[in-house]
């Protein structure tokens, strides 16, 4: 996590709604002898007031097996990011390079949760993007094929003791450099998810 307050986002909605946007975090927890980590797709959901945040592992995972013993764990949710380049800036002086980007850091501890229900939940949500196609269910599958791949997976729901992000888009520049840096992000193939982030802080 960046130290510099200036870039420190905590606010749940805009956190959530990171999440939301950019779902694929990669799950991380101490091991008997070495880290741990594992990308897989995370629902993220408030209710009653509570940050939830739902996900998978493969049964086979060393990593579930150490959630399910009940370690903590840390997920990662990287957004929208960019190098930056010091040139962008203008007839400015002393500057050094630096990469713009989004995240989000959540801490606590996983609980398992029904599986079965997760997936579901999982589907729906990633299919329901896909219209007109009608939707994906396991329906379409053989009871016993779905329970088979059942008993492969572990599925849990962490509620977040640290919640927090980092916006870093160039707020501790003037807005001339920040708009040097925004022009010349659009003008990249891959710069334009960061360049609008920008704007959405410099409308």
């Amino acid at each position: 996590m960046h130290p510099a307050p200036l870039f420190l986002e905590s606010d749940p909605e805009t956190l959530l709604a990171r999440v939301r946007d950019f779902p694929f975090g990669l799950v991380c927890a101490n091991g008997e002898t070495a880290p741990l980590a594992a990308h897989t797709p995370v629902l993220a959901s408030l209710e009653g007031g509570a940050v939830r945040l739902r996900f998978h592992l493969s049964a086979h995972n060393p990593l579930a097996r150490r959630l399910e013993a009940g370690a903590a764990a840390l997920i990662v949710f990287t957004g929208p990011n960019a190098y930056i380049s010091p040139d962008w800036y203008g007839p400015v002086p002393n500057q050094v390079p630096t990469w713009n980007y989004l995240s989000v850091e959540a801490e606590g501890t996983p609980a398992p949760t029904d599986a079965a229900a997760f997936l579901d939940a999982l589907s729906a949500r990633f299919e329901a993007a896909l219209a007109p196609k009608p939707p994906w269910t396991r329906d379409k599958m053989d009871p016993g094929a779905f329970d088979m791949m059942l008993r492969g997976i572990r599925a849990f729901e962490l509620t977040p003791l640290r919640f927090e992000g980092i916006t870093k888009l160039s707020q501790n520049k003037t807005s001339e450099a920040r708009e040097g840096v925004m022009a010349a992000l659009s003008a990249l193939p891959d710069g334009d998810a960061t360049a609008n982030e920008m704007r959405k802080l410099n409308p």
